[in-house]
């Protein structure tokens, strides 16, 4: 059927903004030609998410000067033409985030096992994982009720015992969720699905204990054995209950499941299925992060010997607007004051942050500001990995032998397991609207500490969403329109490491780049703009030291001239002293390349400069 198509219609209906792109193949190949959006009408006055969707429809087809709209049909608004008709579309397709997105609470036996292996499977099917409970994680049961009874959520997870173990435990969780009996957040006479994926031989009693006030779907048990994860048979049930359940009540969704052939997709999930595609093709570790207003979802997809896992986790309480003061809660004024390169007092630092989630949709009115909101992101973006890298499952946390290292240990206990990824991409405002790319990309260097070579790109345009649900009907079209308009270069970064308590200006490294020498010092942050695609030599000093190689090995390696060219980091992992005059200067921000000693008493005026 792809090779048919030649127009489709995407929407990803956010929980503020529905946003709509036309996808044509062209001589030239398949482009994002006409991008319309509108306000999200899933809420109440409206409460029908499909008249934001038609609004959004509207503007694409003014913006394209071809009529699009049928007259106002419930059936569909869409003209689905003819072949090789002027007007109309061939296909319409849409994800969904609206009305908060799925949302699940996740119950296991023990929380560090069971628990967290149910809550990766709620994640990797598109979820907001509100709470995770454990029948050992120190909550008295009538606070687990509480909890349970206040949260609403949209589907139940329940795993524990594994296959021939406990059945006391599984009924246990039975009991404490039908005593809490929550209610639906859509439909008022719609039961509450709850999935099962624990111990099978519990599965009959647990249907009975929850049958008369829930609607149970038993599938596999998730944690099988204790050192075995089976995930896709639950991960499966939720995306059909999703769609069968959830979004058939939730306002105007009925009408929108009409208009297209194929599954509405949680907006999650078709990121995610954009970020495996794009490994796939490129043969890459890939970390991708997308900062929004709430939330911050990080998806991972790591090298294993037979290929390639994604994972995904989402922040509930980290973003930029309706979650900042949050942000500044959990990562504390003085680490994100050491972000900013002017002088900042504490606060109104906390003033600015504070107003700033009274009025979500503000933005930044001055320079200063902008810088500010640059440096709550850091602090998002470090604390949502670190709880990715948390949730990961262990055997991608161990080195395979004979398979170069994916995390390596920083010495650091909150920054273990720092990932050799080969590819970051950013998405979200904060990143993809970033004044300057200089700037997106000194923010994920910063946040993510990065180790060996890395490419960094951006989301320009938030368009994965559109491209992970078009590859479900053609693969090839959204990895051309993503590699071709989608991600925005913003350079390479080589990462040096393996170096403790050396003072600056110890040499730690030479780096040989158009046939020149440079000496690297520990504590540099260097950039070079690059004019044609260049090979460079790194050798380390030290056995000790890590260009990106390996302890004591030589890197050699093609940088592309694209973005800010390369970056050489210097600084050591895990970063202590960030040094962000030195890293503001080196990205352009002033003419200079020197150390920030010769900087402490720049303002701002001068960095703009």
């Amino acid at each position: 059927m792809s090779n048919s198509l030649t127009r489709i219609l995407v929407t990803d209906c956010g929980s503020t903004t529905t946003k709509a792109i036309l996808f044509e193949k062209l001589e030239s190949g398949w482009h994002s030609s006409i991008r319309g959006e509108a306000p999200t009408t899933v809420e109440k006055p409206l409460a029908d998410v499909t008249i934001g969707a038609r609004n959004a429809f509207s503007e694409v087809q003014e913006l394209w000067g071809k009529k699009l709209l049928n007259s106002e049909t419930e059936n569909c608004p869409l003209i689905i033409r003819n072949i090789l008709d002027a007007e109309g579309i061939d296909l319409y397709l849409s994800t969904s985030s609206a009305g908060g997105g799925l949302q699940m609470i996740v119950l296991g036996v023990v929380g560090d096992i069971t628990a967290k292996s149910a809550a990766r499977a709620a994640l990797g099917g598109g979820a907001i994982v509100l709470d995770t409970i454990a029948l050992n994680d120190k909550r008295l049961e009538h606070e687990s009720i509480k909890r349970i009874r206040h949260l609403r959520p949209d589907i139940v997870l329940i795993a524990g015992g594994i296959e021939g173990g406990t059945l006391t435990h599984p009924l246990e969780l039975a009991q404490l969720l039908l005593s809490a009996d929550p209610r639906p957040r859509f439909g008022d006479t719609l039961k509450v699905p709850v999935i099962y994926a624990g111990n099978s031989s519990a599965a009959t009693d647990v249907k009975r204990i929850l049958d008369s006030k829930f609607a149970v779907t038993v599938v596999d048990n998730l944690r099988p054995k204790l050192d075995t994860e089976n995930l896709t048979p639950a991960r499966n049930a939720i995306h059909e209950i999703f769609l069968s359940h959830v979004m058939s009540h939730a306002p105007g969704y009925a009408k929108l499941l009409k208009w297209t052939p194929k599954d509405i997709l949680p907006t999650p999930v078709a990121f995610g299925e954009m970020i495996s595609a794009i490994s796939h093709k490129l043969n890459l570790s890939v970390l991708a992060v997308d900062i929004g207003g709430a939330t911050t979802d990080v998806f991972s997809s790591l090298r294993k010997v037979d290929g390639f896992t994604l994972h995904r986790t989402v922040s509930a309480n980290l973003g930029m607007s309706y979650s900042i003061a949050n942000v500044l809660v959990e990562a504390g004024t003085e680490n994100i004051l050491r972000w900013i390169p002017f002088k900042q007092g504490k606060n109104e630092l906390e003033d600015i942050l504070r107003n700033k989630m009274i009025r979500p949709t503000s933005i930044p009115e001055s320079y200063e500001e902008l810088l500010i909101e640059q440096a709550v992101a850091r602090e998002a973006l470090r604390l949502s990995l670190i709880q990715h890298k948390n949730l990961l499952p262990e055997d991608l946390t161990i080195k395979p032998k004979g398979i170069d290292n994916l995390f390596k240990d920083s010495g650091d206990p909150n920054k273990e397991k720092l990932q050799r990824v080969e590819l970051i991409i950013g998405s979200g405002g904060v990143l993809s609207h970033a004044p300057d790319r200089k700037s997106a990309a000194l923010m994920l260097i910063d946040a993510f500490e990065p180790l060996g070579v890395t490419r960094l790109v951006v989301d320009s345009v938030f368009m994965l969403p559109h491209l992970g649900v078009l590859s479900t009907v053609d693969k090839d079209a959204a990895l051309e329109v993503l590699l071709k308009e989608c991600l925005v270069p913003l350079g390479t970064c080589v990462s040096i490491s393996g170096f403790k308590n050396l003072t600056a200006k110890t040499h730690i490294a030479t780096l040989t780049l158009a046939g020149t020498d440079r000496k690297i010092y520990a504590g540099d942050f260097l950039v070079f703009e690059l004019t044609s695609d260049s090979t460079i030599k790194l050798v380390p000093s030290k056995n000790s030291i890590d260009v990106g190689a390996g302890s004591g090995k030589e890197l050699e390696e093609n940088i592309k001239a694209e973005g800010s060219g390369l970056i050489i980091d210097a600084r050591g992992r895990p970063l202590v002293d960030v040094k962000v005059i030195q890293c503001f200067t080196a990205m352009g921000f002033t003419a200079m390349n020197v150390t920030a000693m010769n900087f402490q008493a720049m303002d701002l005026d001068v960095i703009r400069s």
